[in-house]
């Protein structure tokens, strides 16, 4: 962890995108206070990010579990905090009792995001989160929670890459302030060898105009994928911790796609079909009312 960020911050990089999920914010925490501590960078010239685990999904829980992720992160505030999913699941009693994997949980079918949005907000007024944002929603549900809120979200994180473009959902949070990060932008092939229901997604990085087009520019087909969303007007987070990849995923910004070959990328869009984590991937959590993608 420490390797990959001081290589992101040497590459440019000041976007760090962690979840309460993804059990990685102590670690992340540890290296941040190191960094700090050599003056190599300063808090306040980062953008981090974390998220509300879907076992949290509740007003009344919002503040426990991101204060576990600041302790966790060793940080006063961060800079996005984030509904990781719409699909709530029901938590054990004890609520510090650890959770191996949320999918293991019964679903919570009484999720109330519009209840869940003012615990959020509560976040904000106290200072332990900057600005505060959903993940995997649909505009529906994104709607409900305009049409109530206090504070607006700033931010919509979703699955977004060339075979699912989203072109509909990113005009909607463009016209509602609402900025739009990409996340699994190259279909996450990193998790495919033990996730056996990810196994026959589609490879954006293997597809065929997207390596034509990447020799055309001397390119790597990441670099091509990524510029793509950047021309899309989106924020991206590829993930990496492999020194050569982290540097090559944000050398994207010293050329730009003919529209020619930004529209061959824009054919390349399969909707729904293209979705990596849609209904084969969530298994029950399709069952949920708060289940954001068609069935």
């Amino acid at each position: 962890m420490e390797t990959a960020l001081n290589t992101a911050l040497d590459a440019g990089y000041r976007h760090f995108d962690t979840a309460y999920r993804y059990n990685n914010e102590a670690d992340i925490g540890r290296s941040l206070k190191k960094i700090f501590e050599s003056g190599k960078i300063k808090r306040e010239e980062l953008f981090i990010v974390t998220k509300l685990p879907n076992h949290g999904n509740r007003r009344g829980d919002v503040e426990y579990f991101l204060k576990k992720s600041l302790e966790a992160l060793q940080l006063d505030y961060v800079d996005l905090y984030l509904v990781h999913s719409p699909m709530g699941y029901k938590r054990p009693d004890d609520i510090a009792q650890e959770v191996p994997n949320f999918t293991e949980l019964e679903l919570d079918m009484e999720t109330d995001l519009v209840e869940l949005w003012k615990g959020m907000e509560a976040q904000v007024d106290a200072g332990r989160a900057k600005y505060i944002g959903i993940s995997k929603f649909n505009s529906k549900q994104i709607q409900r929670i305009l049409d109530s809120c206090r504070i607006r979200p700033v931010n919509h994180q979703m699955e977004m890459q060339i075979y699912l473009q989203e072109k509909e959902l990113v005009s909607f949070c463009q016209d509602n302030d609402i900025t739009v990060t990409a996340f699994s932008p190259f279909g996450s092939p990193g998790i495919r060898s033990f996730e056996k229901t990810l196994s026959d997604a589609p490879l954006p990085l293997e597809d065929p105009v997207i390596k034509d087009i990447a020799k055309k520019y001397n390119k790597q087909p990441s670099q091509i994928i990524l510029r793509f969303l950047v021309e899309c007007g989106v924020g991206i987070i590829p993930k990496s911790s492999n020194p050569v990849r982290i540097q090559q995923n944000i050398d994207v910004f010293d050329f730009e796609l003919t529209k020619e070959d930004f529209e061959r990328i824009r054919a390349l869009d399969r909707g729904e079909d293209g979705r990596v984590f849609g209904k084969v991937y969530m298994g029950t959590s399709v069952n949920h009312p708060q289940y954001p993608f068609p069935k």
